[in-house]
C-alpha cells in the first residue's frame, strides 16, 4: 500500500476509534509506521490527513448505502436492506460519530464530507420514500424528505442507543420500528 493511502486508512481508523482530539500525528505515524517527513510530504497537517480520511470513509459509507438503494426489489425492499444490512453497531457509524465531535464540527474542511453524506443520504432515501408513494407503497400525504431525515435519524440515533446500552439491541429496535411505521403507511 502506497504511503499516503496508509496515512488515510490509519487516520480513518483512529477517527473512528478516538475521535479527531483523540487522533494525534504521533499517533498515525506509530499505527501506520510512516515518519514524520513522509507524513508532511504527503499532507500539510493533522487537518488535511483527517480531511482526506474522513472522504474516504463518506465515498465508503456511500457506496456501501448504494448497494442497497439500487439493488433489487420495491423501494420498501430496498430501504428495508439498508436498515437491516450487517454494520458494527457498537462502533458506531464512522461518519455520524464524526458529527459528534466538536472539532470537526468546528472545521469546515472536516465538517463537509459529514455533511455532505448525510445531505446525500436524506436526498438517496427522500427519493426511495417517492418512488414508494408513485408506486402505491407509501401513503402519499407525507413530504419524502421529511420521512427521509426521520429515517436518517434512527439510524443514527440506533448507534448512540447501541452505544449507551453496550449492545446492538437497541439499534435493532429502532430499525424494526421504523420499518414498521413505513409497513403501516
Amino acid at each position: 500500500m502506497a504511503t499516503s493511502e496508509r496515512l488515510i486508512e490509519t487516520t480513518r481508523e483512529l477517527l473512528w476509534e478516538r475521535g479527531y482530539a483523540g487522533t494525534s500525528p504521533k499517533a498515525i505515524q506509530q499505527r501506520s509506521g510512516v515518519g514524520q517527513g513522509s507524513m508532511y510530504h504527503h499532507f500539510s497537517g493533522k487537518t488535511d490527513l483527517a480531511a482526506a480520511a474522513l472522504r474516504r470513509s463518506a465515498e465508503d459509507v456511500r457506496e456501501l448505502a448504494e448497494r442497497q438503494f439500487s439493488g433489487p426489489g420495491t423501494a420498501y425492499q430496498r430501504i428495508e436492506a439498508y436498515l437491516l444490512r450487517d454494520r458494527e453497531v457498537l462502533r458506531g457509524c464512522p461518519i455520524g460519530r464524526m458529527a459528534q465531535d466538536p472539532e470537526v464540527v468546528a472545521e469546515t474542511q472536516l465538517r463537509r464530507p459529514v455533511e455532505e453524506t448525510f445531505d446525500w443520504l436524506r436526498g438517496r432515501l427522500a427519493d426511495l420514500i417517492a418512488e414508494g408513494q408513485a408506486a402505491g407503497e407509501f401513503a402519499a400525504g407525507p413530504d419524502p424528505a421529511e420521512v427521509a431525515a426521520a429515517i436518517a435519524a434512527v439510524a443514527q440515533g440506533g448507534y448512540v442507543l447501541a452505544r449507551a446500552a453496550d449492545s446492538p439491541e437497541p439499534f435493532q429496535q429502532a430499525v424494526r420500528g421504523a420499518l414498521a411505521l413505513l409497513r403501516a403507511h
